[in-house]
């Protein structure tokens, strides 16, 4: 039976991954594995999990190997659909050509194809997102945040009584955006198709405007960044 909060999901496959070359120079990014499983598939077995079936995920480089590796999605119990870019359109032109394949009501959830994040609490940000529909002023987007890694130790944003910020307040703790999260379609209304576009500065508008809210997570949570963070995570769970 389906959940009456179920929203469409975003994942982001398009990056070069650069800083894991010489991995990444006959495999994307997301196809590298931990425990004898690629990254996209740890996310689209959680997201099955979670009753999760409409999935959209946008790729770049050697994105004909993320199709070949995954299909229609159906061994994950999921209808993945595609979105292709020709050159990476960073995470905001990504998304943003991606709406018309996710056709969100409202809100959608978008996570990163490169971070390992093995118990997502994907149940609870589906309640999140049932939670942010009553809200008067409703917020753009939603951000899980985690304690900052030892690559990113200055942090992102503010988080303070689950309201994220771009500038320091009194009480705020400095967190790392995990690459996960809610946003609705209305965050990205005004970017223009098929035009390379950062998440960065929607948010900070949004957080102007105090409609960006947040929740810390203390989770399992890695970027993996560089070969040997990769390597370390496989033997870390042998």
């Amino acid at each position: 039976m389906n959940k009456p909060n179920l929203i469409p999901c975003f994942l982001l496959a398009a990056g070069r991954g650069e800083r894991m070359r010489p991995l990444t120079d006959e495999l994307p990014k997301p196809l590298l594995t931990i425990r004898k499983k690629s990254l996209l598939a740890w996310h689209l077995e959680a997201l099955s999990a979670a009753g999760i079936k409409e999935l959209v995920i946008n790729h770049a480089w050697l994105g004909n190997k993320i199709e070949e590796a995954l299909g229609d999605g159906s061994q994950f119990d999921l209808n993945i659909s595609y979105s292709p870019e020709v050159s990476a359109l960073e995470t905001a032109g990504g998304i943003r050509k991606a709406l018309s394949l996710l056709n969100p009501s409202d809100y959608f959830l978008v996570i990163n194809g490169d971070v390992f994040s093995p118990n997502l609490p994907i149940d609870q940000l589906l309640e999140r997102a049932t939670c942010m529909r009553g809200m008067p002023d409703q917020p753009l987007a939603h951000l899980l945040m985690v304690p900052n890694p030892a690559q990113h130790p200055e942090g992102d944003f503010y988080l303070k009584d689950s309201q994220v910020f771009n500038e320091s307040l009194d009480g705020a703790e400095k967190l790392t955006f995990s690459g996960i999260g809610l946003y609705h379609r209305d965050l990205f209304k005004d970017l223009e198709l098929d035009v390379a576009s950062k998440l960065a500065p929607l948010l900070r508008e949004a957080m102007a405007k105090n409609r960006v809210s947040g929740e810390k997570y203390a989770g399992p949570w890695h970027d993996v960044g560089t070969p040997q963070r990769l390597q370390e995570l496989n033997a870390a769970n042998e």
